[in-house]
């Protein structure tokens, strides 16, 4: 399988969320989107635990990500 065409590739979850928390700021991914490991107490080891075992929120998080840096 080609990899190439997919800008996540090589793209760990630690990054993207460490990008996204310095772009947005944990109250704005908050409010995008509302899951609770970014709105009561975030932090990256926390907010990665829960994004790790809950496929919708990851898919979330990936696509802020592609809008953050196509911006």
């Amino acid at each position: 399988m080609n990899n190439n065409n997919n800008p996540l590739h090589g793209i760990t979850l630690a990054v993207m969320l460490e990008s996204l928390v310095a772009h947005y700021g944990w109250e704005e991914m908050g409010a995008r989107i509302n899951i609770r490991c970014f709105n009561h107490d975030p932090s990256i080891k926390s907010s990665l635990k829960f994004l790790r075992r809950t496929p919708w929120a990851r898919e979330k998080v990936e696509q802020l990500y592609l809008r953050s840096i196509k911006q």
